[in-house]
């Protein structure tokens, strides 16, 4: 029997509480079972009160394989074949810190710093061993380095949330138990119950239909979320929400139905938008029956949707970012931002701001980076970003997220800043997650590229790697986590287990590497020396130095710095004991309240100061793809496309259920729960031959992917679906046997700076079928 209060030892068996540090939708409590220094079980959140628990998914239900996989990374290993042929051999720490120095020495002598590229990503979010902080402060010892702009996942939803409600405007989500204020919830192009998007926001999605809210999942698939909550199911056709949402706005306007007091009170050009819903700009009133010859939806059903959303008070409409990672980009949050503002339910409780992203303020002010990296005097300079939304204004400076690889192949010749001779990928798969990951390879196969690739496991991008260092998992760390997006609540992860192999921290490596550099206080200790130091922190010094671990002591002072923390928790070492500390609100928390409430004393952070259906700014680019209000425009790869009568399906790849992003591809556990497929429709199967369970071939010009079929009535014909995150792995034919479907997508961006993954044409055919 095992105690399950606090972290402690019952018949050998140590209960460790802490939590994940994926970049998933989660961030979900674990509770690790440790015996012999080894986890032989994983539990999640005990806590007794169902409304507060935190549920834990099958992802980190499948933990205890993820640590202990026989193919994780135990050793450093240096390239013993041509690049991509996952042919490695084994190396000592001090090889591979000397080989990395003397490149990095040889490199900016040849080349100068701006011809390194640190790429970091999500594949840990904590506040103390976040590997990008580590080794930017590492390469801004040297000099610099050359970086992007964009977030691959959030870039078209941040574009749309930060042209309506200001610069700086990320938080835009109420707390998720405030579904119980409203009476109809719509989640267009939202799929929580596979994608997660808060931990608890599932559990509060089922009780809010159980109290008798009305659920409508529009969609091109019948989503998990659908299948599990949902009262109505709208199928669409991809890339067309926009104008779905203006034949919307059209009802509610001919009706009458719009708050127009708000938007009077609120809102900032309202009257071009409805001079463009109207028709009284270009001739065209975008009614029902308009929509429905672009998006498949009938005319009778967008007409029903309206009227129900404008006269159900009070209603949340929910986005997110899925649909805006695409060539439609942030239009898609405008217009649903523009709908919730035109029946007044921004700031109010039962509403939404929508904007697709749903975090709330809490837990999230200390993310980052706990240990400064300093400045990187290898940044070109360029425009004030300041206030400044114009993503081309970012790219005088830095490549584009979704750019990285052409812009490693093609340099300064391709109009890039600087040529990349020397690239550090630190947990982060981009080779397998960004577009066109043909040409990525391609990129990653230059042999005046070095590389090395910080990482537990040997992924696609580290295939390609000259030196591949093994680094530890979150279960042997200790460290803050926060919520992902829906909180509110710290996390706090107590170490577990001892690292693997010769696994290390990101920070040590960092700090080894800056040893064998000549680079002089550095480490830790060094620097936790400076900061206490300070007169400010004074007065944390002697309750900071009377522990000995200087990973705890950083954390610590962290609880002094970050003013959630210091403000939110009380008792520290019952936040540590316990690992989580939640905060204990009087009231759901609403987005956008207190401006509502006093618009006068607290403008939005626009141009306007109110919220911006027309953005002046957006305007001034002129620029006919990025409209200043959200219009509907026939993109590339769409299906008025030329090429749809060369690749007639429509593909998109959402966030799977077993994996995260590329993260977890690998258990055993989670494949035969959920393996991967590709999701086609029966009458698009029919007219190929294809049947549940063939092998299929899924091409378009930039590659094939091999992948099974699941025929399925779950997604509308001309569109097939192929979960992303799953590895790439060409054969000698160059057919990806591992089911990418980024091998497919293009490295485009919007014009608002969304990475354009979910706009894609491609054709279907059994494997061994005819041409």
């Amino acid at each position: 029997m095992v105690s399950q209060d606090e972290n402690v030892e019952e018949e050998g068996i140590k209960i460790v509480r802490s939590s994940s540090a994926f970049d998933c939708g989660g961030r979900c409590p674990l509770r690790f079972h440790v015996k012999d220094g080894k986890v032989i079980r994983v539990e999640g959140d005990d806590f007794p009160d169902p409304d507060k628990q935190l549920r834990t998914c099958l992802r980190c239900r499948a933990i205890r394989q993820y640590i202990y996989h026989p193919e994780r990374l135990r050793y450093p290993l240096r390239r013993a074949g041509p690049k991509g042929s996952g042919k490695f051999e084994r190396i000592s720490w001090d090889e591979a810190y000397d080989i990395i120095a003397e490149k990095l020495k040889e490199t900016i002598e040849k080349y100068g710093n701006q011809s390194i590229l640190l790429v970091t990503g999500g594949g840990y979010l904590a506040a103390l061993h976040t590997p990008g902080a580590a080794y930017s402060r590492l390469l801004n010892q040297l000099g610099g380095f050359s970086s992007f702009y964009g977030n691959i996942s959030s870039q078209g939803a941040i574009f749309g949330t930060q042209a309506s409600y200001g610069f700086g405007q990320i938080f835009v989500g109420n707390s998720r138990e405030d579904w119980m204020n409203t009476k109809l919830i719509i989640c267009w192009g939202w799929d929580p119950a596979r994608q997660i998007s808060g931990t608890n926001t599932l559990w509060w999605l089922i009780k809010a239909r159980e109290n008798g809210v009305k659920v409508i999942v529009i969609d091109p698939r019948y989503s998990d979320t659908a299948l599990v909550a949902a009262d109505q199911w709208i199928p669409i056709i991809p890339g067309t929400d926009t104008a779905m949402m203006a034949a919307v706005a059209h009802v509610i306007l001919r009706e009458n139905l719009q708050d127009q007091e708000f938007l009077d009170k609120y809102t900032h050009g309202f009257d071009k938008y409805k001079a463009y819903v109207m028709g009284d700009e270009d001739g065209i009133p975008k009614t029902p029956e308009w929509a429905e010859k672009i998006c498949g939806v009938k005319a009778s059903v967008i007409e029903d949707l309206a009227i129900e959303y404008a006269t159900t008070k009070p209603a949340a409409l929910e986005d997110c970012q899925g649909p805006a990672r695409s060539a439609m980009g942030g239009q898609y949050n405008r217009g649903a931002i523009t709908l919730s503002a035109m029946t007044g339910n921004i700031g109010k409780h039962g509403g939404s701001a929508c904007g697709g992203l749903h975090g709330i303020p809490y837990g999230h002010m200390f993310r980052g980076i706990i240990i400064p990296s300093g400045t990187n005097k290898a940044y070109p300079k360029g425009k004030s970003l300041r206030g400044n939304i114009n993503p081309r204004d970012r790219l005088d400076t830095r490549m584009h997220v979704n750019k990285i690889f052409d812009a490693i192949l093609n340099g300064k010749s391709g109009g890039y800043p600087s040529d990349i001779k020397f690239a550090w990928f630190c947990q982060c798969d981009f080779l397998n997650q960004i577009g066109n990951t043909n040409k990525s390879a391609k990129a990653m196969s230059r042999e005046d590229l070095f590389t090395v690739v910080p990482e537990l496991w040997l992924t696609p991008t580290a295939q390609y790697a000259d030196i591949v260092l093994p680094v530890t998992g979150f279960p042997a760390r200790s460290d803050l986590s926060r919520p992902w997006p829906s909180g509110p609540y710290f996390g706090y992860m107590n170490k577990a287990i001892e690292p693997i192999g010769e696994c290390k921290d990101d920070i040590q490596i960092a700090e080894e590497l800056a040893e064998r550099l000549g680079i002089k206080n550095f480490k830790r200790e060094e620097l936790l020396d400076q900061f206490l130091n300070n007169p400010q922190l004074a007065p944390a010094k002697p309750l900071i130095d009377k522990y000995d671990d200087i990973n705890d002591k950083w954390l610590r002072l962290l609880a002094v710095m970050a003013q959630d923390l210091r403000t939110n928790i009380k008792d520290y070492e019952k936040y540590k004991r316990e690992g989580i500390h939640r905060v204990e609100l009087k009231e759901p928390y609403v987005a956008f309240k207190k401006n509502i409430d006093d618009l006068e004393n607290n403008p939005f952070p626009t141009p306007s100061g109110k919220i911006e259906i027309y953005s002046d700014q957006i305007a001034s680019w002129n620029r006919p793809l990025c409209p200043p209000i959200a219009k509907y425009i026939p993109t590339w790869e769409n299906r008025d496309d030329p090429l749809v009568e060369k690749y007639p399906l429509q593909l998109i790849s959402p966030h799977p259920r077993q994996r995260v992003h590329s993260e977890l591809y690998k258990i055993e556990w989670l494949m035969e729960a959920i393996p991967h497929r590709m999701w086609i429709n029966p009458v698009d199967a029919e007219l190929r031959g294809v049947r549940n369970g063939d092998m299929c071939l899924v091409f378009n010009d930039r590659g094939t992917v091999a992948i099974e079929a699941f025929v399925t009535k779950r997604i509308i014909p001309r569109v097939v679906c192929i979960y992303e995150g799953a590895w790439y792995n060409p054969d000698e034919n160059g057919i990806d046997r591992g089911g990418c479907p980024n091998t497919l997508t293009k490295d485009a961006m919007a014009e608002g700076g969304a990475a354009a993954l979910k706009t894609c044409l491609v054709q279907v055919k059994l494997e061994k079928g005819d041409d």
